[in-house]
Formats: C-alpha cells, sequence, structure tokens
C-alpha cells in the first residue's frame, strides 16, 4: 500500500477532493462545446474575481514559463528593468532578463527583509525603466513585498510596466490588479489555488496589452499574448493543446475561492500563518522573515543549534509530513512549510505534532504538545 504523506511543502500544496474530482475525469476534446464552455468560464471568472480588466490567460505551463511570459511581451532587447528582489525566485528574473538582451538593475534585499517602496521610488526616479518585477511572496524566504503601495509608487511612471510574481501568493495573500495599479500579475495552479501543477495563470492589464501591440514581432512564441489571444476570446479556437482536466480543476478551485470571498481568503491565511509562527517559536525555531514582511501562505524557520536539517526532514517523511529544505545561505539551516489553499486547521495540528516530534528525536529540548496547543490557542482567538 502506497505511504501517505501530508505535503506541507509551500508548493505542490494538498489538493482536495472536489479538485480532486474533476482532474479525474473522462478527457473531452478540447472542440467539445462542453469543453469549450468551461474554459471560457474559467478565463472570464479569472478576470473577475481578481479584478483585471485586461485579459487573463490560463494556459500550460509553469510560473517560470509565466516569468518569461510578462517579460516577453513587455520590453524589447536593448530595454532597461528593474528587478525588486526579496530571495532566490526574485533573482530567476535576471537570468531571464539578461537572455532576452535587457538591461538589469537589481535592487535585492537582505534574505529576511523586504524592499520598500520608497527604496523602489528613489531608483525609478533616476532612470527610465520599461518594467519593474516584484515577487509577490519570494519561496525561499517568506517574505512578502506591499505590492498595494509599490503600486501606488509606479502610478507615478506611467511609461513602467509593474509585474507581480504572485506564484507562492495570488489566492493567499490578497491581490487586486486594477485596484492596485498592477500591470501583469501571474500565478501557478499548484500554490494557493489547491490544484496539481501544470497550470499557469497571467493577468495582463490594458497598459500590458497596449505595450504588447507597440512591440510588434517579438522572438518567442509560445508565451506571445498576441498567439494567445483569439483563444482567450474564443476557445473553440486552437494554438496549443489546453490542458484539459487542469482547467476543470481550476474551475472547481476557483469556485472555492470565490465561496470563501478573496478578502475572506486572505484573512484565514493570514491568522493561519501567525499561529504557526507563533506555535514553533514555542519550541525554539526561529522565523527568518523580520516582523513587518512576513508572508501568509509559507515560513521559513531557522533551527536551533544541532539540529541536523537532512536528519530532521528524514524523521518528518517517517512521520508522514513532508516539509521542504531551505535555499541559499540557508539550505541545511533551515526549513520551509507551505500553508496555503485549501490547508486545514487539522493538516497543521498533523504537521505542528510532527515536526515535534522529529525536533525531540534530533536531539531538540522539546515538550510534546507545545506548539500544537499554542497553535490552537492562538487560532482559537
Amino acid at each position: 500500500m502506497e505511504k501517505n504523506v501530508l505535503v506541507m511543502i509551500p508548493g505542490p500544496t494538498p489538493v482536495v477532493k472536489s479538485i480532486q474530482g474533476q482532474m479525474g475525469r473522462d478527457i473531452q476534446a478540447f472542440g467539445d462545446p462542453r469543453f469549450v464552455k468551461d474554459y471560457k468560464e474559467l478565463i472570464d471568472e479569472l478576470g473577475i474575481v481578481f479584478n483585471c480588466s485586461g485579459q487573463a490567460f490560463p494556459i500550460a505551463g509553469t510560473g517560470t514559463l509565466a516569468m518569461e511570459m510578462a517579460i516577453a511581451n513587455t520590453t524589447k532587447r536593448g530595454d532597461n528593468v528593474l528587478v525588486v528582489s526579496n530571495g532566490f525566485f526574485g533573482d530567476r528574473f535576471i537570468d531571464i532578463c539578461e537572455r532576452k538582451g535587457l538591461n538589469v538593475d537589481v535592487l535585492g534585499a537582505e534574505w529576511g527583509t523586504c524592499i520598500t517602496p520608497e527604496e523602489i521610488d528613489a531608483k525609478l526616479s533616476g532612470k527610465n525603466y520599461a518594467a519593474v518585477t516584484v515577487t509577490h511572496v519570494d519561496t525561499s524566504t517568506a517574505v512578502v513585498s506591499p505590492i498595494a503601495e509599490i503600486g501606488q509608487v509606479l502610478a507615478k511612471y506611467p511609461d513602467t510596466i509593474y509585474i507581480v510574481d504572485g506564484v507562492a501568493a495570488t489566492a493567499g495573500e490578497f491581490a487586486d490588479v486594477d485596484g492596485m495599479g498592477i500591470d501583469v500579475m501571474f500565478t501557478g495552479s499548484q500554490k494557493a489555488f489547491g490544484v496539481c501543477p501544470g497550470m499557469l495563470i497571467v493577468w495582463a492589464g490594458q497598459k500590458a496589452l497596449e505595450r504588447r501591440k507597440s512591440l510588434g514581432t517579438i522572438p518567442e512564441f509560445y508565451v506571445d499574448f498576441e498567439k494567445w489571444l483569439p483563444i482567450m476570446n474564443d476557445p473553440a479556437k486552437y494554438f496549443a493543446t489546453p490542458a484539459i482536466n487542469l482547467v476543470w480543476a481550476m474551475k472547481e478551485a476557483l469556485s472555492i475561492i470565490k465561496e470563501e470571498g478573496l478578502q475572506a481568503r486572505h484573512d484565514r491565511h493570514r491568522k493561519n500563518s501567525a499561529a504557526v509562527r507563533k506555535a514553533l517559536e514555542t519550541i525554539g525555531l526561529n522565523v527568518l522573515a523580520k516582523p513587518g514582511c512576513q508572508a501568509s501562505t509559507l515560513s521559513v524557520f531557522v533551527y536551533p543549534a544541532g539540529i541536523d536539517d537532512a536528519k530532521f526532514r528524514s524523521t518528518m517523511f517517517a512521520e508522514n509530513v513532508s516539509v521542504a529544505g531551505s535555499l541559499g545561505a540557508y539550505a541545511g539551516k533551515a526549513f520551509r512549510i507551505g500553508h496555503m489553499g485549501n490547508i486545514t486547521t487539522g493538516d497543521m495540528v498533523t504537521m505542528l505534532s510532527a515536526v515535534e516530534r522529529a525536533l525531540k528525536a534530533c536531539g531538540g529540548q522539546v515538550k510534546l504538545g507545545t506548539a500544537v496547543g499554542a497553535y490552537m490557542e492562538e487560532m482559537g482567538n
């Protein structure tokens, strides 16, 4: 019998039964009028729920492909781009941009902190940038950026496209595309939407769509807005094969999100994340992200002295819970927990109990039940 492991990494996240059911449906032809209707409803509802008056593009691909899509449609070789990075995944934009022949400036934060709107404003005031990239939540540091306040800064620079990487944030952290002045936002199906990996979603505002038109023919093919716009308007047309069962799964995930409400969903994530941090701090773990920039969708916890990372995570797996190792300078010194999407209080209690036992097995001084008790007390307040 296959081992049943609770996946508590920062994506993919646990998939609830109703979404699993949609992924397991009998396949339909992508030209089947029933599927065409479902796909069009998903496309339109994504724009409505996240308040994007431009175009939502739910297509087969990963979050990394969505990063390329954002850059490809808003910049041309020789343009200046400002990369605002709070960690490993913010830095990924550097390679993407340099490969396209863009001139890249980087505003990089010390891990655990985030770049402020004031720092971005100061940078933009001294140079013309075609685009600015900001990671809403960096999966390596669990740092959240103040995207609404940054949007207010970008309003002063109408020629600059504001790109928000929402891979580890969207549908967990609150986002309002038009309301926050975001020109391009993107995410992946496997994070706070709570679907398996395989689909990206890009929201392009009117300014981003106009920028794409101004570029003429671009070198990229699959990620070209102009190739996908006819399909987004009429999914009965064909450009590339849609991820049929993932479309159904995303449709169910969006229905869950709509029923909960975007703001209520964010409030749930925020309360849960605060309780998790409090719980694990009570047994000697330290939170990497500093107060004021701690994400609601995942956390990075630094081990007490003497805890072996590999042993801890293998012990967690033996306890039927999977957590992620850390990256960069914190590799071997910390672990990452995802607490996003359709995660339940029961899932969190299972994870926290396993952390207590794993730390104790690795030599930590832990009184079993301490973290679980602290978590439940916080959630009850």
